[in-house]
């Protein structure tokens, strides 16, 4: 008791001392109330379950989803054929439904062979001499059909276009394999197929840009590679992205490079597109290993970076198809910024799909950007925000 009266006492006295700290633990008490929530899709937000995250697509595709559920689930090609033939030439959505496509069939096949499935050698068309397997078990969910379609349509440039982007995820999902530069060799192969067969379709180029990075292309060959994209599709917003790590340091360049391809084209960016928010994507290219600058992501150079992004998302249609990819980006830069409120607005789009950067550079993107989605959530309600204000 006598301890008790002594501690009224100093709180009475040294009150403008203690009243800080009280709020310092109360956030600390609501953070960790948001965290439960965010946890739990089912109080609250309404956020997706983090097993429920799908990691294919890194927004909405409703016809994407119905096409290559119903090819997985009979292995038959024709659902994923007839929604990339239907896709025509909305370049970025089937720059977007080719990655995701040949995403699924690599997950597919991954899965396939956890569970001990047997290998059988395929070429780029699904048949013997070439580096990715194929079981040929009757039953068996492990992407046949990705064979089957390249076998019984070989005119198909869809077919090309998604083995070519299957076997670059393949190559860079284990870079210390002995076959990795064998099957690169292979997407390139089957890049050049997929541009005959569709002469003006950007998409096998953009595949190749993936392969030029990992096979350390010479400047002159990349810039040509680069020039011949360019001319198709100017203001694709997804060749932009996979074109800027072969200029990063990570890639063939530098950061004053990186940043000067990012620069330049925001700047000559037309209106109506997502090039202003490529500067945003450079900076993460570049975000050091572990952070030892105070407000990094509350610096000048990165605001400027985020609020462009934003004017760019803005500024495109809501269904862009690229637009959840930079929504992504911001909510990683965001959040790391503490600008909370932002970053819920832009989770409110885009839960519950997680297949973009920075969430696809973890081993587990679900996990990552449900523990970003809780930081949110907890900064949001410790600085005051709530359920109705959204």
């Amino acid at each position: 008791m006598e301890a008790l009266l002594v501690l009224i006492a100093l709180t009475a006295i040294f009150g403008v001392l203690v009243g800080p700290a009280m709020r310092r633990r109360r956030q600390r008490l609501q953070g960790a109330q948001g965290v439960a929530r965010a946890v739990d899709a089912g109080t609250g937000y309404g956020f997706v379950p983090t097993e429920q995250l799908d990691v294919r697509l890194p927004g909405p595709d409703h016809e994407f989803t119905e096409a290559v559920e119903e090819t997985q689930r009979t292995q038959d090609w024709q659902p994923v054929a007839r929604l990339l033939a239907l896709t025509g030439d909305e370049w970025e959505q089937r720059w977007q439904r080719v990655q995701s496509t040949a995403g699924a069939a690599a997950m597919e096949l991954a899965q396939a062979r956890a569970l001990g499935a047997p290998e059988s050698p395929a070429d780029g068309k699904g048949g013997p001499g070439g580096g990715v397997s194929f079981s040929k078990e009757p039953g068996l969910r492990d992407a046949r059909w990705l064979r089957d379609w390249r076998t019984q349509q070989p005119g198909d440039p869809g077919g090309a276009q998604v083995y070519a982007q299957f076997l670059v995820w393949q190559a860079v999902s284990d870079p210390s394999s002995a076959d990795h530069r064998i099957i690169l060799e292979e997407a390139r192969t089957v890049c050049e197929e997929a541009a005959r067969l569709a002469p003006d379709d950007p998409t096998p180029h953009i595949t190749e840009l993936f392969i030029a990075r990992h096979l350390s292309y010479r400047r002159a060959d990349f810039e040509e590679l680069w020039a011949r994209l360019r001319r198709k599709a100017p203001n694709h917003m997804g060749a932009h992205i996979a074109a800027l790590p072969y200029w990063s340091e990570k890639g063939c360049g530098s950061r004053a490079e990186a940043d000067a391809f990012a620069q330049t084209a925001a700047a000559h960016a037309p209106e109506g597109t997502l090039l202003p928010a490529l500067p945003l994507f450079a900076a993460y290219e570049h975000l050091p290993e572990v952070n030892v600058v105070r407000g990094l992501y509350q610096s000048a150079e990165i605001e400027k970076a985020v609020e462009a992004a934003e004017y760019a998302v803005d500024q495109v249609e809501a269904d862009h198809p690229v637009r959840p990819h930079v929504l992504h980006l911001l909510v990683c830069f965001l959040v790391r910024a503490e600008r909370y409120g932002e970053a819920m607005e832009a989770l409110r789009v885009v839960d519950g799909y997680v297949g973009a950067i920075p969430w696809a550079d973890s081993g587990d993107p679900a996990a990552h950007y449900a523990a970003y989605r809780a930081l949110a959530v907890s900064g949001w309600e410790a600085t005051g925000g709530d359920r109705a204000q959204l």
